[in-house]
């Protein structure tokens, strides 16, 4: 089953009691992250609880895809109904979640984070066809949704926002769920503390004045994904607000050396875990962990050395050819992002 966009807040507050098995997916991790922990929360508020909340990795059920179906059909010690969660998940997870559709009988949840799923992935159409399950897409807010994400954050906390306040935030934030968020909870707190009910313009510059580290985050995350239309609204957003292209190329560069890295380490026979925890400086969790391990499977070893050759050809550019910066960078992740998309399409090798 697939959940509609009109129907989500609906499904999120209470999922149909039919459904085992949720695949959460797209290409905006915050919200994944969001949304997978609001349907979490309608089995058990404290996701803490070790007897009715149970965490898997994706890469588990590979060697092991009965898994989720005798989870699914496992009772709490002490009474209640169990929710597991699957993160971070990708293809691997499939024959787990076609075995759960199988399966016999249980009362559990399922909430699987799935990442940035095609519409040709089997874990994607399992969960839009199956009549047991369900697909819940997340992709990165419109400006619409920017606007009534801000809109009822302030009211959640007694505020209203004077309008081009509202439009000065909703253009400096970015399209990840989380990071927004992130921002907002600033803001708001921001204004709890002076006494004020109403977010004025210079509260919005006050506290997101800087917002150049998002918008970096937002090109690397969307140059890597191959999200074109996601990286020419960052790269704008960048480069309107003053951003430096030799500091960006370089933001590409660190990340890139990280994927190497780790992949290195997975190609030598150590695990993508293993190689997260043990490397200085990489994320250790969350959807940003999440995104990092996307863009692992998706840039191998031979294609994160072209990379970086590329980048290290554009910063040399820009310090000595006398081209704008702004273009020589804008090439270079347009290239990259194109590099991404046809690893995608062909399933990263």
């Amino acid at each position: 089953m697939k959940i509609e966009p009109r129907q989500v807040e609906a499904f999120l507050k209470k999922p149909d009691p039919r459904i085992r098995g949720v695949v959460v997916y797209g290409n905006d991790d915050g919200l994944i992250a969001e949304r997978a922990v609001a349907l979490a929360r309608t089995v058990c508020e404290d996701l803490k609880d070790p007897f009715r909340v149970v965490d898997i990795a994706g890469d588990v059920l590979k060697g092991d895809p009965a898994r989720l179906a005798d989870e699914f059909g496992a009772m709490s010690l002490m009474g209640g109904r169990r929710v597991i969660r699957v993160r971070p998940a990708g293809e691997e997870t499939a024959d787990a979640l076609e075995n759960l559709a199988a399966a016999p009988a249980g009362d559990a949840l399922i909430v699987i984070e799935g990442g940035n799923l095609t519409p040709r992935s089997a874990l994607r159409t399992l969960a839009e066809t199956e009549d047991c399950l369900a697909a819940l897409p997340c992709y990165m807010d419109s400006e619409a949704a920017l606007e009534g994400l801000v809109e009822s954050a302030a009211r959640a906390r007694g505020l209203g926002v004077e309008p081009d306040a509202l439009d000065w935030i909703v253009e400096r934030l970015g399209g990840d769920r989380g990071q927004s968020r992130s921002e907002l909870d600033k803001l708001l707190l921001y204004k709890e503390g002076d006494g004020s009910k109403t977010v004025a313009l210079g509260d919005a510059i006050a506290v997101l004045g800087d917002t150049a580290a998002i918008g970096i985050d937002d090109v690397i995350a969307a140059t890597f994904d191959g999200e074109l239309v996601a990286l020419d609204r960052a790269l704008d957003r960048v480069f309107s607000e003053g951003g430096n292209p030799v500091q960006l190329v370089r933001a590409l560069q660190r990340h890139a050396d990280q994927l190497h890295l780790v992949a290195g380490h997975a190609a030598n026979g150590g695990s993508l875990e293993g190689a997260i925890f043990k490397a200085r400086g990489l994320p250790r969790g969350g959807p940003v962990r999440q995104r990092f391990e996307r863009h692992v499977r998706t840039w191998p070893l031979k294609r994160l050395s072209d990379a970086l050759l590329a980048i290290l050809k554009a910063e040399q550019d820009c310090k000595s050819t006398g081209y704008p910066d702004e273009a020589i960078t804008r090439r270079l992740c347009l290239a990259l992002a194109s590099s991404a998309r046809t690893a995608k399409g062909r399933g990263a090798r």
